[in-house]
């Protein structure tokens, strides 16, 4: 298999699992805003990520279970840096805010849209300034023009147009 084949099936991996997990992220936001219509955004935030924290257990014990006998994974769990174990605070975050917008009167697809405008926007920072280690590259005009197009169709879904 060629490495150009072999790049262009990575890519449509790839592609598929971002896919995924914005669907996921959308049926996450939609069933905590429900729980948080009816109880409280800081109570579905804790719903959340404790029903989160029992799902990646199971699957870290199936992993394991899976993986047993591999010292490759032990030996890179010793280099990780602590502040790595903190991702979970922006996603209580995110459950909370979409919680309450969605609540407020934005419809799902409008919240989620403009939720992707902060996530172009953050992650164009981080990688104008290498924030969080990520690769430094310069900010371009058509990086602009992606965020204006988001923008745009977020301002499409809002209004109706």
């Amino acid at each position: 298999m060629s490495t150009d084949h072999t790049n262009m099936v990575n890519t449509i991996k790839n592609i598929s699992l971002a896919l995924f997990g914005g669907s996921f992220l959308t049926l996450m936001i939609q069933t905590n805003s429900l729980l948080a219509r009816d109880t409280s955004p800081l109570f579905a935030s804790w719903v959340a990520h404790g029903v989160g924290a029992l799902t990646a257990l199971l699957i870290v014990l199936i992993a394991i279970r899976a993986f047993s006998g591999q010292r490759r994974n032990q030996q890179i769990r010793e280099k990780i840096p602590l502040w790595l174990y903190l991702g979970g605070i922006p996603g209580a975050f995110t459950v909370i805010l979409a919680a309450i917008a969605i609540n407020g009167g934005l419809t799902l697809s409008g919240t989620i849209s403009l939720g992707l405008v902060g996530q172009i926007l953050f992650g164009m920072l981080s990688d104008r300034f290498g924030l969080l280690n990520t690769q430094k590259r310069n900010i371009t005009l058509k990086d602009m023009g992606v965020v204006v197009l988001v923008l745009a169709g977020s301002a499409m879904i809002l209004f109706g147009a």
